[in-house]
């Protein structure tokens, strides 16, 4: 809203022009939602720590991971979207579809997982919402969201699938686009959230994702760019840096208290928000199979979980000491930082070829 009120006075203000440009805004949305959160952070921390709201820790877990996280506040998911939702208001441009699309599913996930932390917090337990419940309502959220961007999105080519290293390797999926991206979305939402178990441990990766597909969103919206790395050309798409910024901004001020050790948690609210945010940027930008790629940490997570309880229904076995997978290694006696290192320069090394791809064709 802000960027296009300024927009009304270029003519009189020549210097007002550079709001025209994505990479500038992107910069101010980023600026924007870490100041924001570094400001309203701590505020809110002593708000919940004194009404004791706080996260429910899972009995089973490691021991000393019981005892240092009790007693944490929860929901700072709510801080992550109020820095990035007020950011994209003001300098991303509403009337572009793909940035709407952005704004209601992370709005939309964040209100679910909200709900589900308000049950943890309620009945002071870590099983929240049913999962047939929370999946259920994921798939409806998504389907509705793509359908209004299937609908306004002037872009023929939507339907769309693109892969990575093969420059001529496109399958249209028609109609099943919309289950894949439902499948897109609540997957990498839930991925996020079963990779929220550590200290700073989910932050970091969703900060990677968001800044290559800030640079993703960008050349795919750019012509020049996107014709010299063959990949699709999407009108608009570059508006999707700026939410991306915001994205980055929020999360890069949450990690200043989410560090270890950690005065809040994002909890379900800011896990699932985010998370669904990556799938529809990775949706809109046509490279889904990239956003696997840059969030390999998050694929691992989810694979983990799936194995484990596959492996148990199947043969009463656990393939890993705990699931997810972070677990089973701090029940193998890493210490928590440790671990929490370790798969950041994972993340780190995944986002590096993630980018490659763009120009590995």
């Amino acid at each position: 809203m802000l960027y296009q009120f300024l927009l009304n006075f270029v003519d009189t203000f020549g210097f007002l022009n550079v709001f025209k440009y994505i990479t500038f805004r992107t910069g101010l949305s980023l600026f924007t939602s870490l100041i924001i959160v570094l400001l309203i952070g701590g505020p809110f921390i002593n708000f919940f720590s004194k009404r004791k709201i706080f996260n429910p820790i899972r009995d089973d877990g490691p021991e000393d991971h019981i005892v240092k996280k009790i007693g944490t506040p929860t929901m700072g998911g709510v801080i992550i979207l109020f820095g990035l939702l007020v950011s994209v208001l003001c300098w991303g441009d509403l009337s572009n579809v793909s940035v709407l699309f952005c704004i209601y599913i992370a709005i939309s996930f964040g209100l679910l997982g909200a709900f589900d932390d308000y049950k943890k917090i309620r009945h002071a337990n870590s099983s929240g919402i049913s999962s047939k419940f929370k999946i259920l309502s994921q798939i409806i959220l998504a389907i509705l969201g793509i359908g209004f961007f299937i609908y306004f999105i002037d872009y023929q080519e939507i339907t769309n699938l693109y892969f990575p290293f093969f420059k001529n390797l496109i399958i249209n999926l028609g109609w099943f686009f919309i289950p894949f991206s439902v499948f897109v979305i609540v997957g990498s939402s839930n991925a996020v959230n079963l990779t929220d178990g550590l200290d700073g441990l989910a932050t970091v990766p969703v900060i990677l994702v968001a800044g290559c597909f800030a640079f993703i969103s960008y050349v795919t919206g750019n012509i020049v760019f996107s014709n010299y790395l063959q990949i699709p050309y999407i009108e608009g798409t570059g508006e999707v840096s700026i939410f991306c910024g915001a994205i980055i901004g929020s999360c890069l001020g949450f990690l200043w208290f989410n560090a270890p050790p950690a005065k809040i948690f994002m909890g379900d609210t800011g896990s699932l928000a985010l998370g669904g945010s990556l799938g529809a940027v990775g949706i809109i930008t046509k490279h889904e199979i990239v956003l696997a790629i840059t969030g390999g940490l998050f694929v691992l997570e989810a694979v983990s979980v799936m194995v484990q309880v596959i492996s148990f229904k199947l043969t009463g076995k656990r393939i890993f000491r705990m699931a997810p997978i972070h677990h089973h290694f701090e029940k193998k006696g890493w210490p928590e930082s440790t671990v929490v290192i370790r798969f950041w320069i994972i993340s780190i090394i995944l986002a590096m070829i993630g980018l490659a791809t763009l120009k590995l064709r």
